[in-house]
């Protein structure tokens, strides 16, 4: 309603400068008249035919002739003009210049100023409002903490935040040896590895107030409001005594500062982070207030923020290995009915890569088909389902608009994918092959699950390329180079990518050495090398899995007439083309 009747008076405010203009330019349009030659002037003079001469301040003065005729001509500004029109008998009006466009002009400079000063003044309220907003945030202080037993995986960043607890729990007993409080810890790692959990479980172990904020809710376009922001939080968390104040997205916030006479950065950034910077500087020792921050881009930060006496403890908090995943899994299942025969442990397996958030995805998911279909609990059928479905979406229903030859050409496809990794990557699973769109935009895919390992090596790079390239290769060996399709940009995508890493990053080639890319961005760096290496390791890559495809061609045969018959094949049955063919 307050929004409606500030939205009112702006429009009005707007309305009534417009017709004031309009106003304005109207009288001025009207007041134009037409110019007269100063000497045609003086022969209307000498004749009689004057009757009146405005005199004004200006270089024109207005004239009106006995016709009733109104013109101007030039102001001749000298001292007896007055003298020689009153011997004509014409009467003489002076007039200060301007008057009557003097004042709308006033009446329109007044009302812009009122509504600049309306803008400023709402402006402040809302300043006012946003840090009220601020004054207001309440720690979490649920019946219901969440600790550590309700968070599953990641048990060396456990173990970290354990000492937290203890430093806030007991600061005396570390007083007494001497040891200073840590003031910050920065959890860093991929989204959804559970960082926001694990620092609400730090709060709830140490029963102490939690206050939760983003970096960008301290991101403001109003001067000073993001500093006010920060001392507002840092005072409230100081009243409360023994607390955690965990701040999200701290990237946001805490972007390195760039110096010159033309930073990148904005000063009212510069001006919040500063303010961050005092505050976690200015804890008493020991005062039992720990900044947890959280963040997806470490590498971004400010250095300040990472010094001790800041953020002195860094914890990775990273994807879940099998075991963590398992646990995780368990974790998720404990309030849903889930079949006795559901085997969570080959789930575990199947879902490397997941983080802790898209496994949670993956039960409710799961639990939601299993209400869809009117089951009574959870089968590993729904599992499935779900696992499929979170990883390349549903599977279109309508397929009848799919031509033949479409299908041919996913079902080789997808088939080069499966046969290369089956043959090059002998410890990978190839789970599932289909070649059923979904709705993630997929014509088809093929599930390859690599073994649960720390590292990749060279040779695992190199085999994961040829495997990226395995669609395109199919298609050109049948179809030719004429008829290639746009089916493999995304496989292009990550096969450019990973040998851009693996020369660029890693250091494993031998012609460009040992250099690291990323230390080199930004500075006047011919890339050139690095692209030439990079396109020739991906044709002769292309090359080898030409030979292995042709090599073993009636395989290839054999798994794309069965994807055309069937649209999906499993573990087992792929397993049996390959092996037995």
């Amino acid at each position: 309603m307050q929004i409606n009747k500030k939205l009112k008076l702006v429009l009005l405010m707007a309305i009534s400068i417009i017709l004031l203009s309009t106003v304005l330019f109207y009288m001025q349009k009207n007041n134009e008249v037409e110019d007269m030659p100063y000497t045609l002037f003086l022969n209307h003079l000498e004749k009689g035919l004057v009757e009146e001469v405005e005199l004004s301040n200006s270089g024109k003065i207005k004239i009106k002739l006995t016709n009733n005729k109104v013109a101007t001509t030039d102001n001749p500004r000298t001292d007896r003009f007055k003298e020689e029109l009153l011997m004509y008998d014409v009467k003489v009006i002076e007039k200060t210049n301007g008057v009557n466009q003097a004042i709308p002009m006033l009446i329109l400079v007044s009302a812009m100023g009122l509504m600049i000063f309306y803008l400023n003044k709402n402006m402040s309220k809302q300043a006012e409002k946003e840090m009220t907003k601020m004054s207001q945030i309440d720690a979490e202080l649920s019946k219901k903490r969440i600790t550590f037993k309700d968070v599953a995986g990641n048990e060396e960043a456990k173990e970290s935040l354990m000492d937290m607890v203890d430093f806030i729990k007991n600061p005396e007993i570390y007083n007494n040896f001497g040891a200073r409080l840590p003031r910050g810890v920065l959890l860093y790692g991929a989204p959804g590895t559970g960082k926001t959990l694990m620092a609400k479980a730090m709060a709830g172990e140490a029963e102490v107030p939690f206050y939760a904020v983003s970096g960008s809710d301290f991101v403001q376009v109003y001067a000073g409001l993001g500093a006010s922001r920060i001392r507002e939080l840092f005072k409230k968390a100081k009243e409360a005594g023994k607390s955690v104040i965990f701040i999200d997205e701290i990237d946001s916030l805490g972007k390195k500062r760039k110096s010159g006479d033309n930073p990148s950065g904005s000063e009212e950034g510069d001006r919040t982070l500063n303010a961050l910077l005092t505050e976690m500087s200015g804890f008493k020792d020991n005062e039992g207030i720990i900044v947890v921050a959280a963040t997806n881009r470490i590498d971004i930060l400010d250095e300040a923020l990472l010094r001790p006496g800041r953020f002195d403890r860094q914890v990775e908090v990273s994807l879940p290995d099998v075991n963590g995943r398992y646990e995780i899994l368990k974790l998720h299942s404990r309030n849903k009915p889930v079949a006795k025969n559901v085997d969570l442990k080959k789930v575990a397996l199947e879902t490397i890569y997941f983080s802790g958030a898209k496994l949670e995805n993956l039960m409710n998911e799961s639990a939601i088909i299993a209400v869809k279909e009117k089951s009574k609990e959870i089968t590993m059928n729904h599992i499935n389902k779900a696992y499929y479905s979170v990883l390349v979406g549903d599977e279109k229903k309508d397929r009848s608009a799919i031509s033949h030859v479409d299908r041919e050409i996913t079902a080789y496809h997808e088939a080069g994918h499966a046969l290369v990794a089956k043959l090059v990557a002998k410890d990978n699973r190839v789970t599932k092959v289909s070649i059923i769109p979904s709705t993630k935009g997929m014509g088809g895919f093929s599930l390859n699950i690599p073994p649960d390992k720390m590292y990749q090596t060279k040779k695992d790079i190199l085999r994961n390329v040829m495997i990226s390239l395995g669609g395109r290769v199919a298609e050109e060996i049948i179809y030719g180079k004429e008829n290639i399709t746009t089916g493999a940009s995304s496989d292009l995508e990550k096969a450019t990518d990973m040998t851009l890493s693996m020369i660029g990053v890693f250091g494993m080639d031998e012609e460009v050495g040992l250099l690291n890319y990323n230390v080199l961005s930004g500075r006047d760096i011919n890339n050139g090398v690095l692209i030439k290496r990079a396109k020739d390791i991906l044709n002769t890559l292309y090359e080898d899995t030409i030979n292995l495809l042709n090599t073993n061609i009636d395989i290839l045969h054999s798994l794309a007439g069965k994807l055309i018959d069937k649209e999906v094949l499993y573990e087992d049955e792929i397993n049996n083309i390959v092996y037995k063919s």
